[in-house]
């Protein structure tokens, strides 16, 4: 059986779990693969620190050129997008293959990686870069291959979905369930990352260039985070008949394709609804195949370091054969070049405000949305629970462009009747 030399450069949590899998599982790796995938090399700077897993003696080194020097195929686990992007280059430009779960580093410099891989004529495979162990980078690429995406929505990061999970199920603020999280190790000691939705932006650039065949990189995407949502939305969410969720929104509407991140009210009876805590979910619909969901573990050492290994089979599979490339790192299709602005993207929509108990009031807010082409689907108005003569009142639009929205809002919030500005929130029915 042909042996490839494995160097893994990134000795951390993910790494750690890719070695344990490559030592504990070699052997069924090796038969599924028909070549033998044999660990040689392991470069970090830290060579000291045990990670809990046994590593052969001269294995874990501090040099990462010379892993790629003395391997086949090279595994990138870093992180970051400085030295991962030098690393990753310095192995393509050696006619190394190269899996790497670096999602920042894809969103931004893909196309230069993905050129660097079609110069040398080998595989850059990154299935772990998007939802951890769930396989959509595969379901893009060669399950879903037959159909023209309609649509993506996605949970995509399960630092969010366990901080907004727990705020429905506990009653709890935001903060005291952020400093929980970090404290279990869900959310890092600077989450903004995750609760202000970049983790999520960067996996939605690579989603997207999949599906419409054009790296649009991040520049487009509308980024918003759950920072600001407070628990009154998730109990008038709930009250409505919905669940608010951070989400991937990639659509293709009028020869456009939409891409944005933000807090999203979705049906509380949908499958996607359901995921909570620290899973993900990803919904695809096809032309043909119509909705298809994925859900598992989204991050984490073992369900990421799987995705990891799985890439590293499909590259041995590949050698073994003769078949390097056999499917391209990315194949541009061009099949969308324009993105919609937020401006122009129609949408339902969820408002909150706060307004003085006096006759008239929701008629003047029902004048103002009628004046920007906007009606309303559902209304809730509770009494005042301060006594100081304000209450709280949720309106549900039907669809309205975005635009129109952010000027019907602009007028309310310059009412006098308005006593604080109003919280906007979009919904997506799927």
């Amino acid at each position: 059986m042909k042996e490839i030399k494995v160097g893994v450069i990134g000795f951390g949590t993910v790494g750690a779990g890719v070695v344990e899998i490559l030592l504990t599982n070699g052997e069924v790796i090796s038969k599924r693969a028909g070549i033998d995938l044999k660990l040689v090399r392991i470069a970090d700077l830290d060579t000291t620190t045990d990670r809990g897993v046994k590593v052969p003696e001269g294995v874990l080194i501090p040099d990462a050129s010379q892993a790629i020097r003395d391997c086949d195929v090279i595994v990138e686990l870093i992180g970051g997008t400085t030295v991962a992007r030098k690393f990753i280059l310095e192995a393509l430009n050696a006619g190394k293959p190269v899996v790497t779960a670096n999602k920042a580093l894809l969103a931004l410099h893909g196309p230069e990686l993905f050129a660097a891989a079609e110069k040398s004529g080998v595989d850059l495979c990154y299935e772990a870069s998007v939802a951890g162990g769930i396989p959509i980078i595969k379901a893009l690429r060669e399950g879903l291959s037959a159909n023209r995406i309609n649509r993506i929505y996605g949970i995509m990061n399960g630092t969010c979905n366990y901080i907004l999970t727990r705020m429905e199920r506990e009653g709890a603020d935001f903060a005291p369930i952020l400093a929980d999280a970090q404290r279990l190790g869900y959310a890092e000691a600077n989450p903004s990352l995750d609760i202000d939705g970049f983790d999520t932006a960067h996996k939605t650039a690579i989603l997207a260039a999949l599906a419409y065949g054009r790296w649009f990189g991040l520049d487009p995407i509308r980024v918003e985070g759950i920072r600001d949502l407070s628990l009154d939305d998730l109990h008038y969410a709930d009250e409505l008949g919905y669940r608010i969720k951070l989400l991937s929104i990639i659509k293709s509407h009028n020869g456009k394709i939409q891409m944005r991140v933000h807090p999203t009210l979705i049906p509380k009876h949908t499958l996607l609804a359901e995921i909570s805590d620290v899973f993900n979910g990803v919904l695809v619909d096809g032309d043909f195949v119509d909705q298809t969901l994925f859900y598992g573990r989204g991050a984490g050492r073992r369900a990421t370091a799987s995705a990891v290994v799985a890439d590293l089979v499909d590259i041995a599979r590949n050698i073994a054969s003769g078949s390097p490339r056999r499917i391209p790192a990315f194949r541009p299709g061009e099949l969308f070049t324009e993105v919609e602005t937020m401006d122009d993207i129609e949408s339902r929509y969820y408002l909150r405000l706060q307004v003085e108990d006096c006759p008239g009031v929701i008629a003047s807010i029902t004048k103002v949305l009628a004046d920007n082409g906007i009606s309303i689907s559902s209304m809730i108005q509770h009494e005042s629970k301060a006594g100081d003569g304000v209450v709280p009142l949720v309106i549900l639009t039907h669809p309205a462009v975005e635009r129109s929205m952010m000027k019907a809002i602009s007028a309310i919030d310059n009412e006098k009747f308005n006593r604080a500005p109003v919280r906007m929130l979009r919904i997506e029915d799927l």
